[in-house]
């Protein structure tokens, strides 16, 4: 700004051409901001070439469902809110509805995640009131002798009031395996069972 005041100024006192050797520039260039110089040096500041309007822009139309429906949706997520507008004839991208909540200040609201409530322990009260029973493969660097090649399934069951354990090796997971290690764990278990709970699965009185 002050080489080009120096340059307006050089020119009103010696002219355009000798200026423009001078500068060594052009006389457009010159004639340009002769035209804007009204004397005050913010007169030679580069002014913004952004477009005043943009062909794609959202109409007044538009912005005032978007700025309506967030009065009535105020905790709705971006993806919740594009949706709603959609099913109001909004036909922008979710992209641009976003670039739009932001410049007018309406950014979308991210809805709060779930209290997380812990689950009370069950404390049981006594023997074979609940019995836990796990299946779980068995590595093959665990087999040795005659077992050694093959595939076996454990299942191991647990008193969760005394930790009392029993366990015992299938070479199959099925319906048929499970029954016969229920059957044992009966046998095998000094109290009456009253419930059997399995693998993240329900309960069975």
């Amino acid at each position: 700004m002050k080489f080009r005041r120096s340059m307006v100024k050089y020119a009103l006192k010696h002219g355009v051409t000798k200026t423009a050797i001078k500068y060594n520039t052009y006389r457009q260039y010159v004639y340009r901001w002769l035209r804007r110089y009204d004397g005050s040096l913010e007169s030679l500041r580069n002014k913004s070439r952004r477009p005043k309007h943009h062909p794609k822009a959202h109409t007044a139309a538009e912005l005032k469902l978007i700025q309506d429906m967030r009065r009535r949706n105020p905790e709705a997520g971006l993806v919740v809110f594009w949706v709603k507008l959609r099913q109001r004839g909004y036909s922008r991208s979710i992209t641009g509805l976003y670039r739009t909540l932001k410049r007018i200040g309406m950014t979308p609201v991210k809805p709060p995640n779930p209290k997380y409530v812990p689950k009370l322990y069950e404390q049981m009260l006594y023997p074979g009131q609940r019995i836990q029973i796990d299946v779980k493969f068995v590595p093959s660097a665990c087999l040795t002798g005659e077992a050694k090649g093959k595939r076996f399934y454990q299942y191991t069951a647990i008193d969760k009031f005394s930790r009392w354990r029993y366990v015992e090796a299938f070479e199959e997971h099925s319906t048929y395996s499970s029954i016969i290690f229920l059957v044992h764990l009966i046998q095998a278990f000094p109290m009456p069972i009253e419930c059997v709970q399995t693998d993240n699965g329900p309960r069975i009185h």
